[in-house]
Protein backbone atom coordinates (compact mmCIF):
# COMPACT_ATOMS: atom_id res chain seq x y z
CA UNK A 1 0.00 0.00 0.00
CA UNK A 2 1.46 3.56 -0.98
CA UNK A 3 1.77 5.74 2.15
CA UNK A 4 -0.56 8.87 0.97
CA UNK A 5 1.02 12.61 2.73
CA UNK A 6 -0.63 16.10 2.56
CA UNK A 7 1.65 18.60 0.89
CA UNK A 8 2.34 19.88 4.11
CA UNK A 9 3.73 16.88 5.25
CA UNK A 10 5.38 16.34 2.04
CA UNK A 11 7.36 19.96 2.68
CA UNK A 12 8.05 19.18 6.38
CA UNK A 13 9.60 15.75 5.12
CA UNK A 14 11.37 17.41 2.48
CA UNK A 15 12.88 19.67 5.30
CA UNK A 16 14.04 17.08 7.38
CA UNK A 17 15.48 15.00 5.07
CA UNK A 18 17.37 18.35 3.60
CA UNK A 19 18.02 19.59 7.88
CA UNK A 20 19.18 16.16 9.04
CA UNK A 21 22.30 15.91 6.84
CA UNK A 22 23.03 18.88 7.61
CA UNK A 23 23.10 18.74 11.29
CA UNK A 24 25.17 15.45 10.87
CA UNK A 25 28.24 17.54 9.25
CA UNK A 26 28.32 20.34 11.64
CA UNK A 27 27.82 17.59 14.33
CA UNK A 28 30.59 15.81 12.89
CA UNK A 29 33.43 16.70 15.78
CA UNK A 30 31.13 16.46 18.78
CA UNK A 31 30.78 12.24 16.89
CA UNK A 32 34.37 12.57 16.14
CA UNK A 33 34.81 13.29 20.17
CA UNK A 34 32.40 10.53 21.00
CA UNK A 35 35.15 7.62 19.54
CA UNK A 36 38.00 9.31 21.22
CA UNK A 37 39.48 7.41 24.58
CA UNK A 38 37.28 8.80 27.90
CA UNK A 39 39.08 11.46 29.73
CA UNK A 40 41.06 11.28 32.30
CA UNK A 41 39.80 11.45 36.14
CA UNK A 42 40.05 14.84 37.45
CA UNK A 43 42.43 15.39 40.37
CA UNK A 44 41.08 14.35 43.42
CA UNK A 45 40.79 17.82 45.03
CA UNK A 46 38.54 18.69 42.16
CA UNK A 47 36.13 15.63 42.27
CA UNK A 48 32.46 15.54 43.37
CA UNK A 49 31.85 14.10 46.63
CA UNK A 50 27.86 14.03 46.08
CA UNK A 51 25.40 14.31 43.17
CA UNK A 52 22.41 15.89 43.38
CA UNK A 53 19.15 14.89 40.46
CA UNK A 54 16.23 17.81 40.79
CA UNK A 55 13.74 15.71 38.37
CA UNK A 56 10.77 18.32 38.14
CA UNK A 57 13.90 21.18 37.80
CA UNK A 58 15.43 19.02 35.26
CA UNK A 59 18.49 19.45 37.26
CA UNK A 60 21.71 17.73 38.03
CA UNK A 61 23.97 19.24 40.47
CA UNK A 62 28.08 17.69 41.52
CA UNK A 63 28.78 19.25 44.92
CA UNK A 64 32.02 19.11 46.46
CA UNK A 65 32.67 19.75 50.40
CA UNK A 66 28.64 20.35 50.70
CA UNK A 67 29.16 23.08 47.54
CA UNK A 68 27.89 23.27 44.07
CA UNK A 69 30.39 22.61 41.92
CA UNK A 70 28.75 22.01 38.39
CA UNK A 71 25.11 22.07 37.51
CA UNK A 72 23.73 20.63 34.54
CA UNK A 73 20.14 20.99 32.58
CA UNK A 74 19.23 16.94 32.08
CA UNK A 75 16.44 15.14 30.31
CA UNK A 76 15.16 11.86 32.05
CA UNK A 77 12.99 9.03 31.07
CA UNK A 78 9.28 9.41 28.87
CA UNK A 79 7.61 8.62 32.10
CA UNK A 80 9.38 10.52 34.62
CA UNK A 81 6.77 12.86 35.97
CA UNK A 82 4.42 9.72 36.90
CA UNK A 83 7.08 9.11 39.75
CA UNK A 84 9.56 7.34 40.41
CA UNK A 85 10.48 4.46 38.80
CA UNK A 86 8.97 1.24 40.33
CA UNK A 87 9.20 -1.93 37.58
CA UNK A 88 11.33 -2.52 34.44
CA UNK A 89 10.00 -0.98 31.11
CA UNK A 90 8.21 2.18 33.23
CA UNK A 91 10.10 4.85 31.87
CA UNK A 92 10.64 6.63 35.08
CA UNK A 93 13.32 7.92 36.62
CA UNK A 94 14.10 6.26 39.90
CA UNK A 95 13.83 8.44 43.58
CA UNK A 96 15.96 7.90 46.24
CA UNK A 97 20.03 7.37 47.51
CA UNK A 98 22.00 5.30 45.45
CA UNK A 99 25.28 5.47 44.53
CA UNK A 100 27.50 5.66 41.45
CA UNK A 101 28.77 1.96 40.98
CA UNK A 102 30.61 1.53 37.44
CA UNK A 103 31.16 2.99 34.30
CA UNK A 104 31.25 2.10 30.35
CA UNK A 105 32.93 4.12 28.04
CA UNK A 106 31.74 1.98 25.14
CA UNK A 107 27.69 2.10 25.96
CA UNK A 108 25.19 2.76 23.00
CA UNK A 109 25.01 6.65 24.38
CA UNK A 110 27.97 8.12 24.63
CA UNK A 111 29.69 7.41 28.25
CA UNK A 112 27.53 6.31 31.05
CA UNK A 113 27.66 5.93 34.97
CA UNK A 114 25.68 3.53 36.49
CA UNK A 115 22.91 4.23 39.23
CA UNK A 116 22.90 1.84 42.09
CA UNK A 117 19.47 1.36 41.04
CA UNK A 118 17.21 -1.29 42.07
CA UNK A 119 17.96 -1.37 45.87
CA UNK A 120 16.69 -4.02 47.95
CA UNK A 121 13.59 -1.58 48.36
CA UNK A 122 13.20 -1.35 45.04
CA UNK A 123 13.28 -4.96 44.48
CA UNK A 124 11.11 -5.88 47.14
CA UNK A 125 8.21 -3.53 45.96
CA UNK A 126 8.45 -4.81 42.58
CA UNK A 127 8.44 -8.37 43.69
CA UNK A 128 5.50 -8.08 45.72
CA UNK A 129 3.87 -6.29 42.32
CA UNK A 130 4.84 -9.60 40.79
CA UNK A 131 7.20 -7.49 38.29
CA UNK A 132 11.00 -6.66 37.80
CA UNK A 133 12.25 -3.50 38.78
CA UNK A 134 15.07 -3.56 36.08
CA UNK A 135 17.73 -1.77 36.13
CA UNK A 136 20.57 -0.23 33.66
CA UNK A 137 19.96 3.45 35.03
CA UNK A 138 22.73 5.74 33.89
CA UNK A 139 24.16 9.01 33.43
CA UNK A 140 24.86 9.38 30.13
CA UNK A 141 25.47 11.48 26.96
CA UNK A 142 23.17 11.50 23.79
CA UNK A 143 22.92 7.91 22.00
CA UNK A 144 25.31 7.20 19.68
CA UNK A 145 25.29 8.26 16.59
CA UNK A 146 22.84 11.20 17.64
CA UNK A 147 25.83 13.66 19.26
CA UNK A 148 24.70 16.67 16.69
CA UNK A 149 21.83 17.06 18.71
CA UNK A 150 23.26 18.67 21.34
CA UNK A 151 21.14 20.44 23.40
CA UNK A 152 18.78 19.94 21.18
CA UNK A 153 18.08 16.69 23.20
CA UNK A 154 17.02 18.35 26.10
CA UNK A 155 13.85 19.43 24.46
CA UNK A 156 11.68 16.46 25.47
CA UNK A 157 12.70 13.28 27.93
CA UNK A 158 13.64 10.67 26.30
CA UNK A 159 15.36 8.27 28.21
CA UNK A 160 13.85 4.95 29.14
CA UNK A 161 14.38 6.07 33.06
CA UNK A 162 18.43 7.11 32.65
CA UNK A 163 19.27 11.18 32.94
CA UNK A 164 20.54 12.27 29.84
CA UNK A 165 23.29 15.35 29.24
CA UNK A 166 25.13 16.38 26.22
CA UNK A 167 28.33 14.60 24.88
CA UNK A 168 30.57 17.46 25.86
CA UNK A 169 28.93 17.55 29.28
CA UNK A 170 29.40 13.96 30.00
CA UNK A 171 33.18 14.42 29.39
CA UNK A 172 33.16 16.33 32.42
CA UNK A 173 30.63 14.93 34.71
CA UNK A 174 32.90 11.47 33.87
CA UNK A 175 35.90 13.45 34.93
CA UNK A 176 34.23 14.84 37.72
CA UNK A 177 32.57 11.82 39.45
CA UNK A 178 34.34 8.99 40.99
CA UNK A 179 33.16 5.54 41.44
CA UNK A 180 31.68 5.26 44.88
CA UNK A 181 29.95 8.93 44.95
CA UNK A 182 26.64 8.81 46.39
CA UNK A 183 23.96 10.06 44.18
CA UNK A 184 20.29 11.20 45.72
CA UNK A 185 17.35 11.86 42.60
CA UNK A 186 14.53 13.88 43.88
CA UNK A 187 10.93 14.15 42.76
Amino acid sequence: MKPSYSPLSRRALLRLCVALPAAALLGAPAEAQSRRAPPAMAPAHEQADFILVLKAARRLILYRGGQPLREYRISLGDGANDGPKRFEGDGRTPEGLYVIDWRNANSVSYLSLHISYPNEQDVAYAAAHGRSAGGDIMIHGINNGWGFLGALQRSRDWTAGCIAVTNREMRQIWSLVPDGTPIELRA
